[in-house]
């Protein structure tokens, strides 16, 4: 992105989060902007993504101790812990020096700036783009398969790209796309090139974790935990499953972010309707 001026240095002890902003907010702006108190999320609080959460712990933590790891793809349905996930991994190794800048799709052609910017940092960075996907005609993936393929440098032992999707192939497909597979003499298939492209910018990831949607058992168990930190007693917990599994008919999935959205109506409706001034706020569920 062409720019301007001289951006205002970064406070890089200011915060373990940041957010980029890039370099078009004239000289006063710093183009990473702190994230004072980013929403973080222990592991042991999440629930039904065990194998998931073993994967890309233990890539994230050969990354804080200067071992080789890999750029992390993680796929699959809405609200099932992707973006939880990778908070998680900043809550537990922010004291160790992981950082995390989080990037939009449309900054994703700032890539190599962002690598420049932080290439001389002692710290581990985690690259963050949330609920990635390109349509027809966008171009940050270009800035993205640079980062992925190593181009900008060889020694990029700093910094990471951890991105969650609902698709397993980031490029858009279409009908076209078939039309353009050819046949070799040999009689092999060959895609053509945007299959090839398609397919190829979600490879450059070297692990790809995939979520899935929740049983009714892991829904419930998500619910029966969060109204359970929230103070709520064993008795009060099972009376609240069958409005929860209502509430997840009413929204058409099951999912931990739809179990956390349940829990908190439920507590607030709770308090309310048990009127009391006098009792104790039921503590914030998320």
């Amino acid at each position: 992105m062409a720019h301007t001026g001289r951006p205002a240095a970064v406070d890089f002890e200011a915060a373990v989060a940041f957010r980029w902003r890039g370099f078009g907010g004239g000289h006063h702006a710093a183009p990473l902007e702190p994230i004072p108190s980013p929403a973080l999320v222990a592991f042991d609080a999440l629930r039904n993504v065990g194998r998931q959460a073993a994967i890309v712990e233990r890539n994230t933590r050969q990354f804080v101790r200067g071992f080789a790891a890999n750029h992390v793809l993680l796929t699959g349905a809405r609200g099932t812990g992707k973006s939880s996930l990778v908070k998680a991994c900043l809550h537990a190794f922010a004291a160790h020096g992981l950082r995390l800048i989080e990037v939009s799709k449309e900054g994703l052609n700032d890539l190599p700036a962002i690598v420049e910017l932080v290439r001389a940092r002692p710290e581990r960075y985690i690259v963050f783009c949330d609920d990635l996907s390109f349509e027809a005609g966008e171009t940050g993936y270009k800035g993205l398969k640079t980062v992925l393929d190593g181009s900008v440098a060889s020694d990029l032992s700093n910094v990471l790209v951890y991105a969650t999707s609902n698709r397993r192939h980031l490029m858009p497909e279409h009908a076209s796309d078939n039309a353009n597979v050819s046949r070799a003499e040999n009689g092999e298939l060959r895609p053509g090139d945007a299959v090839e492209e398609r397919i190829s910018l979600s490879e450059r990831f070297g692990i790809w974790v995939t979520f899935y949607g929740f049983t009714q058992d892991e829904y419930l168990a998500v619910v029966d935990s969060r109204l359970g930190a929230a103070g709520f007693d064993a008795e009060q917990i099972r009376a609240a499953r069958e409005p929860a599994l209502q509430w997840a008919l009413e929204r058409g999935a099951r999912s931990g972010r739809i179990a956390v959205q349940f829990a908190r109506d439920y507590a607030g409706r709770f308090v309310e309707e048990d009127g009391s001034e006098e009792r104790e706020p039921v503590r914030r569920t998320g």
